[in-house]
């Protein structure tokens, strides 16, 4: 099910309301990012022109939920549909609607994650979409590693913790491996702050524990992932936003969008002043938590309390 719920009051601010809405993802279609870049350049073009969604509607000959299925990235585009909104919008530009072109035919490819569709939720194969087309993710968990950072037997053993069969559950393990795999080859970056309460929350065994750390200890030497740390005994440290996802995309492709994972799916914002709230939360969350620096040096103290 997806609905498009009223604006959420965002962090600091003040109870107001947005006047754009925020996506609720959990069991639709996947509005892959993909879709989602060419359906919103599709609505500024209508926008820009002082369209309706009824008018474009007709002059289509298709549905106005149509339009705003397609509008919001939740319907594949077709050719001929795509060469209608260009000539009703005046999209004459050949770069412009050959990019657009092209984005739509990967929309309409077969994702890589595919093999796995069986075994994961579908908001997360909405993330997963997200998380390939950025160029920059920050992010906060405050119960457990995020999956970019975690060993393969940390995963097995967190994901073990939720239920399920064994097939599934090791399924979805060598589906983090890959997603892992694939933002290793890709020239992006992760800012993520790791609460201190997930380090010391052990999954598995010492052994696993040791392992982690190790392993985060190796990433933190890479420029492309800028680790910090929340301290658990340190009072006001602003860790309230909860789970947070903030990706970041290159100007001419999709604005910022925050994503917040719930109990059964996840909301996603896409309102400028909603995501611009939650980006300031997670900055104030990062300056408050221990520089790049002493996270590696708490890092090696945590690593020896666990012993060898």
């Amino acid at each position: 099910m997806g609905q498009e719920l009223a604006g959420a009051d965002a962090p600091g601010g003040g109870g107001a309301k947005s006047s754009r809405r925020v996506r609720y993802l959990r069991d639709e279609p996947v509005p892959s990012a993909q879709r989602m870049v060419v359906g919103d350049a599709l609505r500024v073009r209508r926008e820009q022109l002082g369209m309706k969604q009824e008018e474009v509607a007709r002059l289509l000959g298709r549905s106005t939920s149509k339009v705003s299925r397609i509008e919001s990235g939740q319907h594949q585009f077709k050719e001929e549909d795509l060469a209608r909104f260009f000539a009703i919008y005046l999209v004459t530009d050949p770069e412009e609607q050959s990019q657009l072109r092209e984005l739509a035919k990967q929309a309409n490819q077969m994702p890589w994650w595919q093999p796995w569709a069986g075994v994961t939720q579908r908001h997360l194969q909405a993330v997963v979409s997200f998380e390939d087309m950025a160029q920059r993710i920050r992010s906060y968990e405050p119960q457990h590693l995020p999956g970019l950072l975690q060993t393969e037997e940390y995963a097995r053993a967190l994901i073990a913790s939720g239920g399920g069969d064994a097939r599934q559950r090791e399924a979805l393990v060598t589906f983090r491996m890959e997603r892992q795999m694939r933002f290793q080859r890709a020239e992006k970056k992760l800012i993520c702050v790791v609460d201190e309460g997930a380090l010391m929350r052990g999954y598995g065994t010492p052994r696993i524990m040791r392992q982690q750390l190790e392993h985060l200890l190796e990433l933190a030497d890479s420029p492309r992932y800028l680790i910090r740390i929340a301290e658990q005994g340190r009072y006001n440290v602003p860790v309230h936003i909860g789970s947070i996802t903030i990706w970041d995309f290159s100007a001419r492709i999709l604005p910022t969008i925050a994503y917040q994972e719930v109990f059964d799916g996840g909301l996603v914002f896409q309102d400028e002043a909603q995501v611009d709230d939650r980006a300031r939360a997670f900055d104030r969350l990062r300056e408050a938590s221990l520089s790049p620096q002493r996270s590696v040096q708490r890092l090696r103290d945590l690593l020896k309390r666990t012993g060898r």
